[in-house]
């Protein structure tokens, strides 16, 4: 489903964000990704979502190679894998049903389908009764509700998710975790970057990929403590 062969990622004339990184997630798995700021994770998980591209080595993401992806190829890779953000990044003036038809409208989707599938997606997050909500008048585990309606709206086959919970106290954190647990279990393959050493204790099963200064320094895969081995 992912791969990383050899990546490595520059910006600019600073030193490696990515220094030879390689992993392989499976499809349907569930990946945990931490380590301190600036080690790595977000660069990860823009190159899964081809918002750049590596200096070295192949990003594969289903059939999409990094070495062969074609500009015009770039909005249909990003339509089966969502991106959900730490920061909302919600639209202020549209309610939670209007932000989630935007990204609807956005895709292309019929007109005549969106308001269905609006419904539908609050529904999966638990969140159809704050449906005509602003964002101001929803706490912070509704907003990422929200968020989350919306990277889903596209039917992606990846979930990216970059500190969901960054912002979140102890109880949302443990409904949208639950969430993610949820899309997860119904297929879709989730990748999240934590700081949250306390998320990842309380779910051992879950693989755990720990990165420093760009490098992979642990995988729970290889280490024999995780759900399975990749191949």
């Amino acid at each position: 489903m992912i791969q990383f062969r050899s990546v490595t990622k520059r910006y600019a004339r600073s030193a490696p964000a990515l220094d030879d990184v390689s992993f392989h997630v499976r499809k349907g798995e569930f990946v945990f990704l931490t380590g301190p700021s600036g080690a790595g994770k977000t660069s990860i998980l823009k190159l899964i979502h081809m918002q750049g591209l590596p200096t070295e080595g192949e990003v594969r993401v289903s059939k999409y190679s990094s070495r062969k992806i074609r500009r015009r190829e770039i909005p249909e890779l990003r339509r089966r894998v969502g991106y959900v953000f730490q920061d909302f990044q919600l639209l202020e003036g549209l309610t939670a049903a209007e932000n989630v038809a935007f990204a609807l409208e956005c895709t292309g989707t019929p007109r005549s389908r969106i308001e269905a599938r609006v419904q539908r997606l609050l529904g999966q997050v638990g969140l159809a009764p704050r449906a005509r909500s602003y964002p101001r008048e929803l706490s912070g585990g509704e907003q990422q509700r929200v968020v989350i309606a919306r990277a889903l709206s596209t039917e992606p086959v990846v979930l990216l998710a970059d500190e969901p919970t960054g912002n979140l106290d102890e109880r949302a954190t443990t409904g949208v975790f639950e969430l993610f647990r949820r899309i997860n279990a119904a297929g879709t393959t989730v990748v999240m970057a934590t700081h949250d050493a306390e998320l990842i204790r309380r779910n051992p099963g879950i693989r755990v990929l720990e990165l420093e200064d760009g490098a992979v320094v642990y995988d729970s895969v290889s280490a024999g403590t995780g759900p399975g081995r990749s191949t």
